[in-house]
């Protein structure tokens, strides 16, 4: 059986002190939370978070990394500089990356490699954008992103892989799809990954929806057959709209 599993992605929101209290809250309120938890500060307070989490069993996440270990890199976070701080898992392939920065998909494929080369997890973003819904488009969009995402990942290490659905037009926007709409194409992203691996390998895929998750909407998403988890934006910035989302069941 899957777990669930609920990632806030912090974005660009918290200073060094900010981070300290909503981590300590977090620890604090989802000491008893029986699902999987993440949440992924700024670069800045990440050592900082890491202080505040240990002993608990909340990951540290990263929202980006570079394709490249180490260099000439000006501006770029490395993954060896993640891991020395204790990060565990890394969001990639974030749909404002996509758009906003012009990543492509043979771009984040090459950090979907180097992070599991060096033992993180990996949270991977896909998402079709409201154009490409309207044309009916979303089915192939998403199917493609995982595809090219995934290659040259071998099975073993697609176990340390989560997909994230997130649909570019209900990010930050309020809007979310329907339970169903959403399962619907979580269940069309398992298909493209049995296609590309096994049935076992599409039944132990972990996928998140992030699309204005919050806790009125979380219980009828996360019930989903085909949704494990959460990627929470807006909703994570404070302990009683997250909190309420990693409880839904309660």
């Amino acid at each position: 059986m899957r777990i669930k599993y609920i990632a806030g992605n912090w974005k660009m929101h918290k200073t060094v002190t900010e981070t300290v209290s909503l981590a300590r809250v977090l620890a604090g309120e989802l000491a008893s939370c029986k699902h999987k938890i993440m949440i992924a500060p700024p670069f800045t307070a990440l050592a900082v978070a890491a202080k505040a989490l240990e002993g608990t069993s909340i990951l540290l996440g990263a929202q980006n990394m570079s394709d490249q270990e180490q260099g000439a890199h000006t501006g770029e976070v490395s993954v060896l500089m993640l891991k020395d701080l204790g990060v565990k898992a890394v969001i990639l392939g974030h749909s404002e990356r996509r758009i906003i920065y012009g990543e492509k998909d043979d771009f984040i494929n090459r950090k979907v490699k180097l992070a599991l080369a060096h033992g993180l997890e990996v949270v991977l973003c896909v998402g079709e954008t409201l154009q490409e819904r309207e044309a009916g488009k979303q089915d192939g969009v998403v199917s493609s992103q995982t595809e090219k995402g995934l290659s040259g990942i071998s099975e073993k290490d697609l176990l340390r892989v989560t997909i994230a659905y997130e649909p570019v037009w209900a990010i930050g926007t309020g809007k979310n799809a329907t339970g169903q709409d959403a399962d619907a194409i979580h269940a069309v992203i398992r298909a493209q990954v049995k296609k590309l691996y096994s049935q076992a390998a599409a039944d132990a895929m972990i996928i998140q929806y992030g699309g204005s998750v919050k806790p009125e909407n979380a219980k009828e998403l996360l019930t989903m057959p085909n949704i494990d988890g959460a990627l929470v934006g807006g909703a994570a910035l404070k302990a009683e709209t997250f909190a309420p989302i990693a409880l839904f069941d309660k």
